[in-house]
């Protein structure tokens, strides 16, 4: 399919940017984008993203995942794209990332407030949270299908990751910007509120949080 090339590069070239910048790792991570309304393309699994190219990136049918092209198996997590793009039809790319900070708040278990200042029209009201389930397995894709809300567009997978959806992949790499952010200044406050914590473990966690958040996008 020729005329999704350029989709299809867009995603190879996001997912090196997401690795360059941290929200990547390895082959951990992935990306949905749709093409028309029938049709999305996907990251492929268990591929390096820096030797990816767009022939890669497969093109399912969002409502049944069926492959209609690309040379490899699609991601895992494929139905977790799905189910972002068909409950926010306006919105066209979805990208699930394992990034550091807010990956250590889904350990909590805890819905994520934005911090102060965020536009809350474009990000939703919060990054709500999706029960824990297996990755990569049906059983998250029916947690994240009956947590999923219309005007939330940002979640937190418990003790397992990110995922969120925007108008292009540029605002989606913003998002994840903004809720990297978000979970910093939440976990900041939980540490220096705690009062039994240990003056040096305490002083140790905003450290590695601090150095953390600067190696960022």
């Amino acid at each position: 399919m020729n005329r999704f090339t350029t989709a299809r590069q867009e995603i190879v070239d996001m997912c090196r940017h997401l690795s360059d910048h941290g929200y990547f790792a390895g082959t951990g991570g992935n990306i949905g984008v749709r093409l028309d309304d029938r049709l999305m393309a996907v990251t492929p699994s268990a591929t390096d993203y820096y030797t990816m190219t767009a022939a890669d990136v497969p093109i399912l049918e969002i409502a049944t995942l069926s492959v209609v092209a690309g040379e490899k198996t699609p991601t895992v997590e494929k139905a977790l794209h799905s189910t972002m793009l068909q409950a926010h039809p306006s919105r066209y790319a979805s990208i699930h990332t394992h990034q550091p900070i807010a990956s250590a708040v889904a350990l909590l278990h805890e819905m994520l407030p934005w911090a102060p200042g965020c536009d809350l029209t474009a990000l939703g009201p919060h990054v709500a949270l999706v029960p824990y389930r297996p990755s990569g397995t049906s059983m998250l894709a029916k947690a994240f299908a009956r947590t999923i809300l219309p005007d939330v567009y940002a979640y937190l997978m418990a003790s397992h990751g990110v995922i969120c959806a925007a108008n292009d992949l540029k605002s989606a790499a913003g998002m994840l910007r903004q809720i990297e952010a978000s979970a910093a200044l939440y976990l900041r406050k939980l540490i220096q509120n705690r009062s039994t914590l240990d003056k040096q473990v305490r002083t140790f966690l905003l450290n590695v949080l601090d150095k953390t958040e600067s190696q960022g996008a």
